[in-house]
């Protein structure tokens, strides 16, 4: 870390064994002297291997001290002050640090809480922007939500959209979230990992109209165009190595600079695991096996089988659709015969949410298929059938179908 200015808060940080704790401090705030004592707790002889937490607070870059520096006070070793310690140094980095936000929609994946978790910025930074009935971002309720977190002193940085969320398969309208983004200067993220594989659909690529505009995009091949797993892509609107700015650390036991040939393909230093597969070696055979146009026809049958299972299910009493689908996600109830005719009974959704489980457990039983359940919001479990599998036909939409009411018509 470089020398910076400002109001500098303490840092801690791990250095192999406890009792080798580095102190990274700049300055002398409430943070750094709750800081050291905990670091006290950790020497005077202490050889206990207790695991002790990073505390990460990116207000300011502050000057280093090696581990090796003076001794700190020290606790005694006593874990329930210890622990009453770390609790309040917690909240007092709440209570002084630059609090970032992030905004996503109430339809977004649990990937954008955990990201946020494992960067330090905290759950409770995450702001949850209302979704409308078929699971897209509002983005007045963003802008809404944007001016609220401003009123509170947070600084907003980041929007995460969703091209294909889990469930619904909602598409967010990726134009007006931009434009959103665009007044507020930050940073736009679209989750296409399950959707994005629909640009490369001449008739569906609509849904993600925007998409050009955002400043990054997650992209998982392995989920409908069924490249090998994992195959997952981040694509980037910066062209001036973001990554490797971010992650490098330029070791040179490992990315000499004088080799032999372009140095530029030592990719290893722009991640953050280092050693990984080369799992774009997945996607580049594929498509070149497949070709844009057999790429385009297994998204495109996957929509026809998606709209032939709707209609089939429209034909037959017992299934009722939670909603129209726009993308492969087909989700609905099965109704059984005991609970057909009767809405408007008080225990009705009660009863109804209790029938996939018990159809889940009998398919599954039985070895004759499997098919995800799920509650959602204020709906009961309902079934969601992801026609995503290039090889699938109308018969095996008929088969689901023809199975569910056997499996069920004692329920």
């Amino acid at each position: 870390m470089e020398e910076g200015g400002g109001d500098p808060l303490g840092l801690l940080c791990p250095v192999g064994r406890p009792e080798k704790l580095a102190l990274y401090r700049g300055g002398k705030t409430r943070v750094e002297e709750s800081s050291r004592a905990i670091a006290g707790c950790f020497g005077g002889g202490q050889k206990r291997d207790w695991q002790c937490p990073h505390v990460c607070v990116l207000r300011v870059r502050p000057k280093i001290l090696m581990a090796d520096s003076e001794a700190l006070p020290s606790l005694a070793g006593d874990p329930v002050a210890v622990e009453a310690l770390l609790r309040a140094v917690f909240g007092v980095v709440v209570d002084e640090a630059i609090q970032k936000g992030t905004s996503v929609s109430q339809k977004c994946h649990y990937s954008i809480q955990k990201g946020a978790a494992f960067l330090g910025l905290g759950t409770d930074s995450v702001r949850v922007v209302k979704a409308d009935e078929r699971g897209k971002m509002v983005p007045e309720d963003l802008e809404r939500q944007i001016g609220m977190a401003e009123a509170e002193g947070a600084v907003p940085f980041l929007v995460s959209a969703t091209s294909g969320t889990t469930v619904l398969g909602a598409f967010d309208p990726l134009e007006a979230i931009a434009d959103v983004c665009q007044r507020h200067g930050l940073w736009l993220h679209v989750d296409a990992a399950w959707g994005g594989s629909v640009l490369l659909s001449q008739t569906h690529r609509h849904l993600l109209d925007g998409i050009q505009r955002a400043d990054s995009v997650a992209w998982n091949p392995h989920k409908l165009l069924a490249a090998g797993l994992q195959c997952s892509a981040l694509l980037l609107q910066d062209t001036s190595n973001l990554l490797k700015r971010c992650h490098g650390s330029q070791a040179s036991y490992l990315f000499q600079q004088d080799k032999f040939y372009d140095v530029a393909l030592d990719t290893g230093d722009k991640v953050v695991q280092c050693g990984r597969r080369v799992d774009c070696l997945k996607l580049w055979l594929m498509w070149k096996a497949q070709g844009d146009q057999g790429l385009e026809r297994r998204i495109d049958q996957a929509f026809v089988l998606a709209r032939y299972l709707v209609e089939e299910m429209k034909k037959r009493e017992g299934f009722e659709l939670v909603m129209e689908p726009e993308f492969v996600n087909v989700c609905f109830w099965f109704v059984p015969p005991s609970l057909r005719g009767k809405q408007e009974s008080p225990d009705y959704h009660e009863r109804l949410s209790k029938v996939a489980p018990v159809l889940k457990e009998r398919m599954v039983k039985e070895g004759s298929m499997m098919i995800g359940y799920q509650p959602h919001g204020t709906r009961g479990n309902f079934f969601r059938v992801v026609v995503a599998n290039s090889a699938l036909t109308c018969a095996d939409m008929d088969f689901l179908l023809n199975e569910l009411e056997r499996l069920g018509q004692d329920l």
